[in-house]
């Protein structure tokens, strides 16, 4: 079984409330220009966290009760704007592990998947009482099982949805592209020594 096989995560979250919360708003543009994707958690939110001013707003990121939260809530089309990856790296980088929302914008749903958050819908109305619970309840944890497509949070379980297609490499570890990769060292290194013109290089064999 692949080490990047992704069935179930459980956690504390974080409610952001709102609809067509795009991609500039999560991670503003200016704040691109890093040649590292490491430094991007800090800045998640940035223009809506402070005010013209620099005072902070009372973000839900900067809400101590929801420090070390692994699961981010929202509403409708959430991640939509420009195809950024950055969007998801700056929540990754922060500390979210998968986006409970409404709905998504495809490409920032795709943009999740490739490096492991998986981003998955539930109705508004179960939406509403996720938000709603993570606001009053911010110690409850939330279990998102994407085998059975359920998240279990206040005694309660919602069923989540996402394609079938997207949910499968959750399940068998083949969103992690680069883990596949390095699984495959000893093929790549024996392909590589059968090929003459690769013989100058100072490839690693094995």
């Amino acid at each position: 079984m692949s080490s990047s096989v992704i069935r179930q995560l459980k956690g504390r979250a974080v409610p952001v409330r709102g609809n067509d919360i795009d991609t500039d708003r999560i991670i503003p543009a200016r704040f691109m220009k890093t040649v590292s994707f490491d430094s991007l958690g800090q800045h998640v939110f940035h223009d809506v966290r402070r005010d013209p001013q620099g005072k902070p707003t009372g973000h839900p990121f900067d809400d101590p009760r929801h420090a070390g939260a692994v699961i981010l809530l929202a509403n409708r089309n959430f991640g939509c704007g420009s195809s950024r990856e950055h969007a998801p790296q700056a929540l990754a980088a922060w500390g979210i592990r998968a986006v409970v929302a409404e709905s998504f914008a495809e490409i920032f749903a795709g943009n999740c998947t490739a490096i492991g958050i998986p981003a998955v819908e539930v109705e508004a109305a179960d939406a509403e009482a996720l938000l709603r619970l993570a606001e009053t309840r911010p110690e409850t944890d939330l279990d998102l099982d994407l085998e059975a497509l359920r998240l279990q949070a206040g005694g309660k379980s919602y069923p989540v949805r996402m394609p079938e297609a997207r949910r499968k490499v959750f399940l068998i570890g083949s969103w992690d592209t680069m883990g596949l990769l390095l699984e495959g060292r000893s093929e790549i290194a024996a392909v590589a020594a059968r090929l003459p013109y690769l013989a100058e290089f100072p490839y690693p064999r094995g």
